[in-house]
């Protein structure tokens, strides 16, 4: 397995990175700042060079929840395209120092309808982002707390899961607090369910917060998995 993780790179041709990394200034950031606010104007577009940025929203209550974690040669802050007024929908905060090239919106806007064979590319790769989190919202409805963590895990596994000789080790280093904060759990909730995976020698994890599936299989019986297409079940 080795990281299977689809990027906006991937999926879309040199030409088009050509062209917005021509059109593009480039911008670092500390980990701990914040690229976006949710409700900020939608003006810019940011595709990441290095680094790591969590995209989430808090809820009503206040509880911070974590949607999405991007790295190198994905592009984010694309609320939608071809309106007017278009707001953030999520906050951007840098969780590992970054490098992005920043591009306005409408000259992404102007390059597409100028160049359908690009446009394709770009709606594909949209149609494909809105599935990553559609599938993720009906894994956390259908499956209860636990199926909830156990479908984070097999994203997980998707994502940043490399071959180990005993199952998949998971190189994104993540606290429970954060795996808690993916699914609108507690942290002592999150503590339990691992800890039961544990003691049924379903998992390991280290002292740095990253995790070896030793049984994916288990996990993915256990909320009987509908066996997505790796682009779509990813974190």
């Amino acid at each position: 397995m080795g990281h299977l993780r689809t990027t906006f790179t991937q999926q879309v041709s040199p030409g088009f990175i050509e062209y917005l990394t021509s059109i593009s200034t480039q911008k670092k950031l500390p980990a701990g700042s914040v690229l976006f606010m949710d409700g900020d104007k939608a003006d810019h577009l940011y595709l990441i060079r290095k680094g790591q940025i969590k995209l989430t929203k808090t809820t009503t209550d206040g509880k911070e929840l974590i949607l999405q974690i991007f790295g190198p040669s994905e592009l984010i802050g694309v609320p939608g395209l071809f309106e007017e007024n278009l707001s953030y929908t999520t906050t951007a905060t840098i969780m590992k120092k970054c490098v992005v090239d920043v591009f306005s919106r409408s000259s992404l806007e102007r390059f597409l309808l100028n160049n359908g064979q690009y446009c394709a590319e770009f709606l594909r790769w949209m149609g494909i982002m809105n599935r990553r989190i559609q599938s993720k919202f009906r894994d956390l409805l259908l499956n209860g707390k636990t199926g909830a963590l156990y479908s984070t895990l097999i994203r997980l596994s998707n994502s940043y899961g490399q071959p180990h000789e005993k199952g998949i080790y998971i190189t994104l280093s993540l606290t429970n607090k954060d795996l808690a904060q993916f699914i609108g759990l507690t942290r002592e909730s999150v503590n339990r369910m691992l800890a039961d995976l544990k003691k049924q020698d379903i998992i390991e994890q280290n002292a740095n917060g990253n995790i070896l599936i030793k049984d994916l299989q288990y996990l993915r019986d256990a909320i009987f998995c509908d066996d997505c297409p790796h682009e779509i079940c990813q974190l």
